[in-house]
């Protein structure tokens, strides 16, 4: 079982970034944190990275259902998608799979929270 789900665009990063937003805004979840890996790895170790960033995908009526049904969840959340520059006109975008990230979660309640979110992030990267 794969942990994540992917799909490479034709379009430069930049695009992608603003393309992904726009998208995931459709599904009801919003960019809540970044983490641009690129920068932090030129500031704290001087290595060049390709461009990778990191961005916390959040819908909160789902983040409020999981929170409600286990109180420790929040460290599994939010739910991550990847954006990796592969070349100038080509960025992969990778989504995390939460019945994946979840399931050494032993709670039931969770199971339709995760269900749910898992088809609608499936059904954005189909639809990217």
């Amino acid at each position: 079982m794969s942990y994540y789900f992917v799909k490479n665009l034709n379009r430069p990063f930049d695009d992608t970034r603003m393309y992904v937003e726009k998208l995931l805004m459709e599904y009801g979840f919003g960019i809540v944190s970044e983490i641009n890996l690129h920068e932090k790895f030129k500031a704290k170790l001087d290595i060049d990275f390709r461009r990778y960033k990191i961005l916390g995908a959040c819908s909160p009526k789902h983040a409020y259902m999981a929170v409600s049904s286990e109180a420790h969840i929040g460290l599994m959340l939010p739910c991550n998608v990847v954006l990796q520059e592969i070349s100038q006109e080509e960025t992969k975008v990778s989504v995390i799979d939460p019945i994946a990230s979840m399931q050494a979660v032993k709670n039931p309640a969770l199971e339709g929270v995760a269900k749910e979110i898992r088809e609608l992030l499936k059904e954005f990267v189909e639809n990217l």
